[in-house]
């Protein structure tokens, strides 16, 4: 099922791609003539947006590569990297776009209001049908999430822009121009906040935010014959597959044919309630003896 969904994926990063880039000269044009720096960030922004959706594309495709002995889960993390990557970005973006500000702010050059909120019009288009083509696969997958966020933080940031030219046209504010540009960077660092701090613990091997680790435990022991569960972790090898493994330990009153009704009750249970693609359980008794370590029927991944 994962493999369908990140093919899938492909499309929508493609087309909103294209949408982008369309429309990035234009921004870019705009920018330099109105001499706006709320127009140029939100070009820069743009920027940002054409290299985020071409590093999750380039990350769809890679963990697509089927797995070797070298990488036994093949390149399934590259979606998370990537979404490490567009984040930090947004923040170096973030912290140019401030310090450009303040300079502006002490003493604001002429801007053009009546093209930036023409351009930024726009550009707030482009974002909006680019985001509603994203939006439907976002939350399969924190790759295209992170993309999102770059597009939905832009189509903001284009709000802002037009919202500023209008000031700046109708009431010579000049100085709503480098405001409105602090306003788009605390956007982008709202959205690559919460992107690093996803990917970073995704990549720490952190428990599932969605997976609650103490109803999961109470859920395993309280499953028939079942004595205890030790060594229980849970973490995330890439958006939507979920991993697991755990020491179950069975009553001495749970023969062998009891043991792989156990286990085969674990595994339903972690799959319609929880979710969990990969499960790996080493059954053992009370008296210390261990059953065959195994990975739960129907759960195993075909990586393994």
């Amino acid at each position: 099922m994962e493999e369908s969904w990140r093919a899938g994926a492909k499309r929508p990063l493609v087309m909103a791609s294209l949408v982008i880039v369309a429309y990035l000269s234009v921004e870019i044009t705009g920018a330099v003539v109105s001499g706006s720096l709320a127009l140029l960030a939100d070009a820069a922004h743009t920027g940002s947006d054409v290299a985020a959706l071409g590093l999750a594309l380039l990350a769809t495709w890679a963990a697509g590569k089927p797995h070797t002995a070298q990488r036994s889960f093949g390149y399934l993390r590259a979606e998370v990297l990537s979404a490490l990557v567009n984040g930090t970005a947004l923040l170096a973006i973030a912290v140019f776009i401030f310090v450009e500000a303040a300079q502006r702010i002490a003493a604001p050059p002429e801007v053009r209001g009546g093209i930036v909120s023409i351009v930024a019009s726009g550009g707030l288009a482009a974002n909006l049908v680019a985001a509603a083509i994203l939006l439907r696969s976002s939350h399969q997958s924190l790759n295209i999430r992170g993309a999102l966020y770059h597009v939905l933080g832009d189509a903001i940031g284009s709000a802002g822009a037009i919202v500023g030219g209008l000031l700046v046209l109708l009431a010579g504010w000049q100085w709503a121009d480098p405001a409105v540009s602090i306003f788009i960077g605390l956007i982008l660092v709202y959205g690559a906040l919460k992107i690093v701090r996803e990917a970073t613990h995704v990549l720490l091997e952190g428990t599932p935010a969605h997976i609650p680790i103490a109803e999961l435990r109470d859920d395993i022991e309280s499953v028939n014959m079942v004595h205890g569960c030790h060594d229980l972790h849970t973490w995330t090898i890439t958006s939507g597959y979920d991993a697991l493994s755990a020491h179950v330990t069975v009553t001495d009153e749970c023969p062998a044919d009891c043991v792989r009704d156990v286990r085969g009750e674990l595994g339903r249970m972690l799959r319609s309630k929880y979710g969990i693609s990969h499960v790996t359980i080493q059954m053992e008794r009370t008296d210390g003896d261990c059953e065959e370590e195994v990975h739960v029927p129907g759960l195993t991944s075909d990586l393994h």
